[in-house]
């Protein structure tokens, strides 16, 4: 009895060690930059970066880490004082809650090992959300609940009231930032349609249906099937209009697009994409689906990796932002980053006056600037949120 005791203790022992020790060691091998901060730019990108009244980005993956978001990091890409030092005025927090092991642009099982369940009990969650994707998604949602309960300059963002009340304080106090929260895949759900509304009741307001394989709601871009909306996922699409959550067309099969567009009764965004007219990748959006969104009254947000943007880095994220105007309209183009997503990026969330500088480079007008940087984002949420 004595022996197994000692052996039951060691393993706790290491287990703790092990919570401790590589999540950071993990992290740092999955979000990178190819370029580390300080970042310095023209005097005239500077100077219109700082005379920006409204900076927003459609899509980062923080919650999926245990690094505490309420402290400045030297590894991964957003965290509250980051987002602050980078004058962010809203950043979306999305949720992520399985992903395949060996994940790919082109063709993900969905019944591959899930690589989320080791990430959750690697990094000490609470028990409920290691074989749970529904408490996985509300877990994440408390941490940035519990952020902003010990942030009093940092808020999360429900409706357009909020928005409305927070640009307000903000005009006052420009040390505020803010966040709201999206579901990256529906496969949370479990399933289960009264979910919609749990999620809902946790302050989710935006969902994508699919990630990187097929769910209960249909086709993932990168999963096996291609097919579009189930049963099921029509009974999703129809809840989350009658709640007001936004639909995100991220990673979803061409046929589900489609279908959504045909179903849905509300303007959609795409939280984080590229363009198939820069770069041909199954993540990316076609020039038909383009015009589809934009005529819904949508947005698209660019992503910042290269699977996504393409191999250059910055030049060709503003490349997929000229091309997306030059398609349909400035007004439907936005920001994306994918930042914390397990991806490479160019800089962290401090190196966005990059984009400022490199839209000058690419002859973008100053209210066109205004408008990708984040007043696009602004007028969508406030006539959808």
């Amino acid at each position: 009895m004595k022996k197994l005791i000692t052996f039951i203790l060691i393993l706790l022992g290491l287990y703790f060690l092990f919570t401790v020790f590589a999540p950071p060691v993990l992290e740092k091998g999955m979000n990178k930059v190819t370029h580390t901060p300080p970042y310095s730019v023209s005097d005239k990108a500077q100077k219109i970066y700082a005379s920006l009244d409204f900076i927003g980005d459609l899509h980062t993956d923080s919650l999926l880490w245990k690094r505490d978001l309420s402290k400045k990091s030297d590894y991964g890409h957003v965290d509250i004082p980051r987002l602050r030092e980078a004058r962010v005025s809203l950043q979306a927090f999305t949720i992520v809650t399985k992903s395949p092991k060996g994940l790919n642009m082109h063709k993900n099982d969905a019944d591959a090992r899930d690589d989320i369940t080791l990430l959750s009990i690697g990094q000490a969650q609470p028990p409920r959300t290691w074989f749970s994707l529904i408490e996985r998604a509300l877990y994440q949602s408390e941490k940035l609940h519990a952020l902003a309960a010990k942030d009093e300059n940092f808020r999360i963002l429900k409706s357009a009231d909020d928005l409305l009340k927070y640009l307000s304080e903000r005009q006052k106090n420009k040390d505020l930032t803010a966040g709201f929260l999206g579901i990256e895949g529906a496969h949370a759900l479990e399933g289960q349609i009264e979910n919609v509304d749990r999620l809902h009741a946790a302050g989710i307001r935006m969902m994508a249906a699919t990630h990187f394989f097929d769910n209960e709601l249909g086709g993932s871009a990168h999963g096996i099937s291609g097919e579009g909306l189930t049963d099921f996922g029509q009974q999703v699409v129809k809840r989350m209009d009658e709640l007001g959550m936004i639909h995100d067309l991220a990673h979803i099969s061409p046929s589900m697009i489609d279908d959504v567009l045909n179903l849905t009764t509300q303007p959609v965004l795409v939280s984080h994409t590229g363009v198939k007219g820069v770069l041909d990748s199954p993540r990316n959006l076609s020039d038909a689906h383009i015009k589809r969104i934009a005529s819904n009254g949508g947005l698209i947000g660019i992503a910042f990796f290269p699977e996504a943007a393409g191999p250059k880095g910055t030049p060709d994220i503003v490349a997929s932002m000229k091309y997306v105007r030059d398609l349909v309209g400035i007004e439907h183009v936005a920001l994306g980053s994918d930042y914390d997503g397990t991806v490479t990026t160019p800089f962290d969330v401090t190196g966005l006056p990059l984009l400022v500088d490199e839209m000058l480079e690419q002859g973008f007008k100053e209210a066109e600037i205004r408008a990708v940087m984040g007043e696009n984002m602004k007028r969508f949420l406030l006539e959808n949120f």
